[in-house]
């Protein structure tokens, strides 16, 4: 009876994967399995997630839980990925798309006959981006209304621009990430200090290796399923705005990178998150809009795309967030977490056994919940006592269990900036799942043996 919810867990894991390639709709898989979990802990009185004002009846707490994850998300992650939809979908309405890949093709040309070679490098610009712009789903978006069309362009795939924009928030590191703040409590370092001194020495390599990884895995996968390359030919395409629309697209970028925390550009601290940039820039664009038809009826017209763009996301994405968050819910009721670590215990590695046992289990785990935060957050408070047993530092295993949390999302179908970069692609989160599959995984080998080895 021990194990009695873990092997319960991993049925349900098997189910949900079998009905998803069925291709069921994973709105409803995801929710019913979790509502189901949830109800299988209730009667075998496992301890359920912490409710922040209970019903007071266990029946209808179920249906609590839903309320409580649309407001958390709906109030958070939620409405940035609205936000940022919504904005895609208005410059793609005005134009300022085409804009950008006309204004970067110039440049960029050279490119035409290599474009898996600048595919491979988004991944190290996304990342340093990713740094300053710590929302793998914002930053996943914001790259697909700026990198994605110009990538298409260049000639490679849908599916190869979109698996190379969510590579760049593989590695979850920096001052700003959430992960990293906790790894560094956890392990009672200083965050800055281990930024420099631990986490860049480790990522450059590993970045370097998805890089390659990625050239090679694209190209073929490209020629092998013949994919039909959706490839827009700026040269005959008439660009009918002005050429400095090209700022917009890139400008929430710009804007969050020059008031980010990282860099303290001025002398009065100034907070601005990826929504409020989003508005920003989007009322912008209004003013450009403005500038160039003079014609003030049609330009507050136009902005009914911007809220039409958010309601999209809303019912495809955000809701899908929330159906996973009840299924990482249902997963953590049953005890899933700590009976991979019981069976990993039970084992008796030593050292670098429980550290690659630990960093593969945490890589999972994420995978599964869609969520890097949520398996690092469960597990990584366990390091100290693992460390206390034997005999070593917490900071000793920590640094590549927070980095496979991160990398474990990005090879999730069910995490938040697969599923939003791939509505906005218009593909599949399994297709991407495919591309990301075979990078992240070599990335996670060269890491343990870097580490541990």
């Amino acid at each position: 009876m021990e194990y009695l919810g873990a092997v319960l867990s991993l049925f349900f894991i098997a189910f949900t994967g079998i009905l998803l390639l069925k291709k069921y709709n994973p709105h409803a898989v995801l929710l019913v399995s979790g509502l189901l979990m949830l109800i299988i802990a209730q009667l075998l009185n496992y301890n359920l997630p912490t409710l922040k004002e209970p019903t007071g009846f266990l029946g209808f707490d179920l249906f609590r839980y839903i309320k409580e994850s649309f407001s958390k998300t709906n109030a958070g992650v939620g409405l940035m990925i609205m936000a940022i939809g919504g904005f895609v979908a208005y410059i793609d309405k005005i134009e300022a798309s085409d804009a950008l890949v006309f204004v970067a093709m110039k440049p960029l040309k050279l490119f035409k006959k290599y474009p898996y070679v600048a595919a491979s490098l988004v991944i190290p610009i996304g990342q340093l981006l990713f740094v300053a712009i710590p929302s793998a789903a914002g930053l996943g978006l914001l790259l697909m209304a700026s990198m994605f069309p110009i990538l298409v362009n260049l000639g490679v795939s849908r599916l190869s621009a979109v698996s190379v924009i969510t590579a760049t928030t593989a590695f979850g590191i920096g001052p700003a990430s959430a992960i990293t703040a906790s790894a560094t409590d956890i392990a009672g370092v200083d965050t800055i200090s281990f930024f420099l001194k631990s986490q860049i020495p480790m990522v450059i390599p590993l970045s370097i290796v998805m890089m390659v990884t990625y050239y090679f895995v694209n190209r073929h996968f490209d020629k092998k399923i013949a994919l039909e390359m959706e490839i827009q030919t700026t040269e005959t395409k008439e660009i009918k705005v002005p050429l400095v629309y090209a700022f917009i697209p890139i400008l929430p970028i710009v804007l969050l990178i020059v008031f980010s925390k990282i860099f303290n550009l001025f002398n009065t601290t100034i907070a601005l998150d990826t929504t409020t940039a989003m508005f920003i820039s989007v009322f912008v664009a209004l003013l450009f809009e403005f500038a160039r038809t003079k014609n003030t009826k049609t330009v507050l017209e136009s902005l009914k795309t911007f809220w039409n763009g958010m309601g999209n996301i809303f019912k495809t994405v955000v809701t899908l967030i929330i159906a996973a968050d009840i299924f990482a819910k249902g997963l953590i009721s049953l005890g899933f977490i700590e009976g991979l670590l019981d069976v990993s215990q039970n084992f008796g590695f030593g050292v670098v056994g429980i550290g690659v046992v630990m960093t593969v289990m945490i890589f999972l785990a994420s995978m599964l919940m869609g969520s890097g935060n949520a398996s690092f957050f469960a597990f990584g408070p366990l390091v100290p006592k693992i460390a206390d047993k034997l005999g070593i530092e917490t900071a000793e295993i920590i640094l590549p269990m927070q980095l496979s949390a991160s990398m474990g999302r990005t090879v999730s179908p069910i995490s938040g900036v697969m599923i939003a970069t791939a509505e906005i692609a218009k593909v599949s989160t399994l297709a991407i799942v495919k591309r990301n599959i075979i990078p992240l995984g070599m990335a996670l080998l060269v890491m343990l043996i870097y580490h541990f080895i």
